[in-house]
């Protein structure tokens, strides 16, 4: 799903926990769920958000010369403005739009700690 598209609020929203983790059945597998894909997303951030000001980047390595450029400043202002990643992971979570699956060594793992 593209984070630039996605509708997930941009402030912090209160969430039930148990509906949250009804998939799962376990709030910190649904936790690590989210917050992997979180980092996923954070990190297509970053890329896009280095990829589009590595055109403004300049070799000068004066620091006398300091130059503002506008189109660079709304880039940077467009990201901020951007829901936060989590956020984001937390909204397809929701809808449905995150694939995951455990792994049975990790399953076998948890039955045998109960």
């Amino acid at each position: 799903m593209d984070y630039k598209k996605s509708n997930a609020p941009g402030n912090t929203v209160t969430r039930d926990v148990i509906v949250l983790c009804e998939d799962t059945g376990n709030i910190y597998q649904t936790v690590e769920i989210i917050a992997k894909r979180a980092n996923q997303i954070g990190s297509e951030m970053k890329r896009d958000l280095d990829k589009k000001l590595q055109e403004f980047a300049t070799n000068n390595d004066n620091l006398d010369e300091v130059v503002e450029n506008r189109e660079q400043i709304e880039i940077s202002k467009y990201y901020e403005r951007l829901p936060k990643q989590t956020l984001i992971a937390t909204q397809e979570y929701v809808e449905g739009n995150v694939y995951w699956r455990m792994n049975a060594q990790n399953q076998d793992q948890t039955a045998n700690n109960f």
